[in-house]
């Protein structure tokens, strides 16, 4: 009697739950291992900023902020993401080339737009917009993609990676050009193809080092050798590396780290927030919170498995990829493994835009979800 009285409650309380989550169109498992990274996120926070209230405030700010567009976007349906893809991607591009003529200039990158109230980088708007306008035009024709469409998804593109590339923002550039060719290769490019692109992309590599900045040029040769820099160069894998590796099996306990609470380890709360993760926590720590990425992940690619239509499919895979490519390329850049591109890590570092752009996409993901069998 006492297990069905306590049953009868808890029941009570799923059953609301699940309504109100299909009411408002929100997957709960992926919103679960959202949340949990964004609390972690919090945790971290308050230690890399060494104890700074203020900076958690600003955080949380960001958190809602983030939060509330992916509930709205969470509202909508197919078709109005549909409709106002040209729309974004068409905003996305005139601000990039605004940014490029009067943008904001900061850490010697001309990235932002300044309103005064907000600063924002457009850039991160096209890591949308581009997988976007890609699954739209496959939607409309044939697949796998002929010559021509090929042609046309290039232009898509390719443009705004340069824009972006051009500011300089070379990891962000990047990534706009993995989100918008995996829409491509998940359109059912054969292999053949997808090897030419591929030694396209290695020439286009190796030319395109000739254009690179004198310091981007540098960090892919300190990856190589960062004790040849230490103090220039290479101090920043160098201190991630040593907060990493001290942290050992449990780390040294949270607010003890030494190289972030004394300020050895630069960009701890952006880039290299992972190294801080890794002292005070250690690996345990650090294991953690991969789970909690490849949990967000494998749901994101079981709801794009589910998906029905052309559109749905190819942009929700595209968004479940690039953010475990987010969290890849920072962890790699953190211990060394992958030059530093100025990749954050995902919901984790502090910043507003990046944010609040992959919130967005897990609101789109999940509404596609929920409107799967609408979509058409």
């Amino acid at each position: 009697m006492l297990r069905e009285e306590v049953d009868g409650p808890t029941r009570r309380t799923l059953s609301y739950t699940t309504r109100l989550l299909s009411t408002l169109r929100l997957d709960g498992p992926l919103l679960i291992g959202i949340a949990a990274i964004a609390l972690y996120s919090q945790l971290i926070l308050f230690s890399s900023s060494g104890g700074d209230w203020e900076s958690v405030l600003r955080g949380s700010i960001r958190l809602a902020i983030g939060a509330t567009i992916m509930l709205t976007l969470a509202q909508l349906r197919p078709a109005t993401l549909r409709r106002i893809t040209p729309w974004l991607y068409g905003v996305g591009l005139v601000l990039l080339i605004v940014v490029d003529a009067i943008g904001y200039v900061g850490k010697g990158a001309q990235r932002w737009l300044d309103l005064g109230f907000i600063r924002f980088q457009p850039s991160e708007l096209m890591k949308l917009a581009v997988p976007m306008a890609c699954a739209l035009l496959l939607r409309e024709r044939a697949l796998p993609p002929d010559l021509r469409t090929l042609g046309l998804l290039a232009a898509i593109i390719l443009v705004p990676t340069a824009l972006t590339i051009l500011q300089p923002d070379l990891g962000t550039g990047l990534l706009i050009l993995f989100a918008g060719t995996l829409v491509v290769v998940l359109g059912g490019l054969s292999w053949r193809i997808i090897g030419v692109l591929a030694a396209i992309g290695v020439a286009s590599a190796a030319i395109g080092w000739n254009f690179l900045h004198d310091y981007q040029r540098q960090r892919v040769l300190t990856l190589l050798d960062p004790q040849a820099d230490p103090l220039g160069s290479g101090y920043h894998i160098i201190q991630s590396t040593i907060a990493i590796g001290s942290g050992g099996l449990f780390g040294k306990g949270y607010l003890q780290g030494t190289q972030g609470q004394l300020e050895f380890l630069p960009e701890r709360t952006t880039d290299f927030v992972l190294a801080v993760i890794g002292e005070e926590f250690g690996f345990v720590g650090i294991v953690v919170l991969m789970g909690l990425y490849l949990f967000v992940v494998f749901r994101a690619l079981f709801l794009t498995s589910q998906m029905r239509d052309t559109f749905s499919r190819l942009l929700s895979g595209s968004l479940a990829a690039i953010f475990f490519v987010y969290v890849f390329i920072n962890a790699g850049m953190v211990s060394g493994l992958l030059p530093v591109v100025g990749v954050p890590l995902p919901l984790v570092s502090y910043g507003g835009t990046s944010m609040v752009t992959l919130l967005a996409g897990f609101g789109m993901l999940m509404s596609l979800y929920a409107n799967r069998k609408l979509a058409g």
